[in-house]
C-alpha cells in the first residue's frame, strides 16, 4: 500500500496529494512537516485573494508547529496519520491562537483564549492548523456582505456551498489538506458535493460541539471534509469520542477508522428508493446515481429496493426547529445588536421569534413521529443511497435567504435529501460522483444508522478504489 502511494506521488505538487498521500510521503520522510507547511502557505497566500476560503492564516503558529512535528518526527515519535499534516477550521471552532467569527461581522476580531476540543484534539494529534475558514453569517444559509465569501475552483460561477464553503474550496483547491465543516440542514454535504470532495457527518454527538458556535444544538454536527474517504477516516478517529466538556457527546468505543477500510462490501445491503432519488431529480443527477448502483452491484454490493418515508412538511419543520434554537444561540447579541446581522440569519432569527408556543411543540413531536419512521425503514439495511441535491447545483452564492424571502422558494428542494440526515442524527457520507455538463461535480451520499461511521468510510473507500472522480483537480491556473 505505501509503495503504491509513494509511486502516486512522483511528479505531483505537494499541495494536489490528498491527505493519505502526504501523511505516508511525511512517514517515510519524502518530505518534513516543515516543507509540506511552507507549500501550503505559499498556495493559500497566491489563491486566497481570488477564492477566499480563508477568513485568517495562521502562517506563524502553523510553522512553528511544523517545526515542533518535524523535530518529534525525526526522535521518532509519532503521533499517528495526521502528525506534520496542514489542515484547517471553520471559523466557528474557537482557537486559542486567532480569532473565531463565526462568518459574523459583529464578531470580527473575536478573541475567546480557549480551544475548542475538535481543535485540541487535532493538535494533540499532531496537526498542523495552518487557518480558519470563511463561512456563511452563523452558519446558516447566506454570506454577510460584509465578510468573504468564497469562489468554487471548479468555476467562478458555481456555487460553493452552503456553511462550511470555505472548508469544502480549501480541500478542493489543495489549500489543506483537510478541513472541519458543520452540518444542521446539510453544510458539510452541500459544499462536499459542489466542490467534489469527501465529507462525513457523524452521528449526532459523535463530535465534541464543545468551543463550537451553535446554530441549532439539536442539529448540529462537526466533521471532516477532505479529497477521500481515508482521510476523512483519519480525521475521523482523532475528532470522535465522548467529551467530558460536552455532554452530549456519545459515550462509545471509537474505532480505528483507517484499518477497517479494506475490508470487502460483499453483501453490504444498500437501500435505494428508485422513485425518490431516481424519478425525483434532474437527469444528469439520476444518470450518476445509476452509475453508482452499477458500481456497488459490481463490488458485491446488495441493492435492497425501500421506500423512503419522505414527508413534504420536512423542510418546514426543520426551519421551525432551527428557528427557535438559533433564538438561544444569539441571545447575547439579538435583538441588541440587530443593525449588523445580514439579511439571511436575521430572516430566520425573525422567524423564530413569530413562532408560537404551539408550533414549536408540533415540529418537537412531529421530529418524533419522522425519526421512528426513518429509523423502520432503514432497519433491514446498511445503509441507502441519496443525491444530495434533486439537481445540479445553482450558479450563484446567496441565493438561499432567509424563510418566507422570494431568493429562497427553493429552500425546500435543497434542504430534501439531506435534512433527514440532520433531524435524525444519522450518518451521512459524501462522495464525489461525477459532474455535470457544465463541468460542476455531482455528489452522492449514504445514510447509515448510528454511529455506523466504519461501515460508512469502508462502504466510500471500496467505491474510490474502482473510480476516479475523487482524484481529479481543479484547474487552478485560470485564478493566476
Amino acid at each position: 500500500m505505501k509503495d503504491m502511494i509513494d509511486t502516486a506521488i512522483q511528479g505531483r505538487e505537494i499541495c494536489d496529494l490528498s491527505l493519505t498521500e502526504v501523511s505516508s510521503a511525511i512517514g517515510r520522510g519524502i518530505f518534513g512537516p516543515v516543507e509540506v507547511t511552507e507549500a501550503m502557505l505559499a498556495r493559500i497566500e497566491a489563491l486566497n485573494p481570488v477564492l477566499k476560503p480563508y477568513i485568517t492564516v495562521t502562517a506563524e503558529h502553523a510553522l512553528a508547529r511544523a517545526r515542533a512535528a518535524e523535530a518529534e518526527i525525526r526522535s521518532g515519535l509519532c503521533r499517528g496519520p495526521l502528525h506534520g499534516v496542514p489542515v484547517a477550521v471553520k471559523d466557528l471552532c474557537e482557537t486559542a491562537f486567532a480569532p473565531t467569527t463565526a462568518g459574523m461581522a459583529l464578531y470580527g476580531g473575536n478573541e475567546t483564549g480557549r480551544d475548542s476540543t475538535v481543535v485540541a484534539r487535532l493538535e494533540q494529534a499532531g496537526a498542523v492548523i495552518v487557518g480558519k475558514l470563511s463561512m456563511t453569517e452563523g452558519a446558516y444559509s447566506g454570506h454577510h456582505p460584509d465578510m468573504p465569501t468564497p469562489v468554487n475552483p471548479w468555476g467562478k460561477g458555481f456555487w460553493a456551498g452552503s456553511s462550511s464553503s470555505g472548508s469544502g474550496v480549501a480541500a478542493a483547491a489543495g489549500m489543506a489538506f483537510g478541513t472541519l465543516g458543520s452540518d444542521t440542514g446539510g453544510s458539510i454535504r452541500f459544499p462536499s458535493n459542489a466542490n467534489g470532495i469527501t465529507g462525513l457527518k457523524g452521528t449526532w454527538g459523535r463530535v465534541s460541539r464543545h468551543g463550537v458556535f451553535a446554530l441549532a444544538d439539536s442539529l448540529d454536527h462537526v466533521g471532516p471534509m477532505a479529497r477521500t474517504a481515508a482521510d476523512c477516516a483519519a480525521m475521523m478517529s482523532v475528532l470522535a469520542g465522548a467529551d467530558p466538556s460536552d455532554p452530549t457527546t456519545l459515550d462509545a468505543p471509537v474505532p480505528d477508522y483507517v484499518a477497517g477500510l479494506g475490508a470487502p462490501i460483499r453483501g453490504l445491503r444498500i437501500g435505494v428508493d428508485a422513485g425518490f432519488i431516481l424519478d425525483g431529480t434532474a437527469p444528469e443527477m439520476a444518470e450518476m446515481l445509476r452509475g453508482v448502483i452499477a458500481t456497488y452491484e459490481a463490488l458485491g454490493a446488495v441493492i435492497v429496493p425501500m421506500v423512503f418515508p419522505y414527508d413534504p412538511a420536512t423542510t418546514a419543520q426543520w426551519t421551525s426547529l432551527c428557528g427557535i434554537e438559533v433564538l438561544l444561540a444569539h441571545k447575547p447579541t439579538w435583538p441588541a445588536r440587530k443593525e449588523a446581522y445580514g439579511p439571511h440569519l436575521a430572516g430566520l432569527l425573525e422567524l423564530g421569534e413569530g413562532l408560537s408556543g404551539s408550533e414549536v411543540g408540533e415540529a418537537l413531536q412531529w421530529r418524533l413521529v419522522y425519526n421512528g419512521a426513518v429509523a423502520t425503514a432503514m432497519e433491514p439495511l446498511d445503509m441507502m443511497l441519496l443525491p444530495v441535491t434533486g439537481a445540479p447545483m445553482p450558479e450563484l452564492d446567496n441565493t438561499l435567504g432567509a424563510p418566507g424571502n422570494p431568493e429562497n422558494a427553493d429552500l425546500g428542494d435543497l434542504l430534501k435529501f439531506t435534512a433527514p440526515a440532520d433531524l435524525t442524527g444519522y450518518p451521512s457520507l459524501t462522495l464525489p460522483g461525477g459532474f455535470d455538463g457544465r463541468g460542476a461535480p455531482l455528489g452522492f451520499q449514504l445514510m447509515g444508522k448510528p454511529l455506523s461511521e466504519a461501515l460508512l468510510l469502508r462502504a466510500g473507500h471500496a467505491f474510490q478504489c474502482v473510480t476516479d472522480v475523487h482524484t481529479r483537480r481543479p484547474d487552478l491556473s485560470v485564478f493566476g
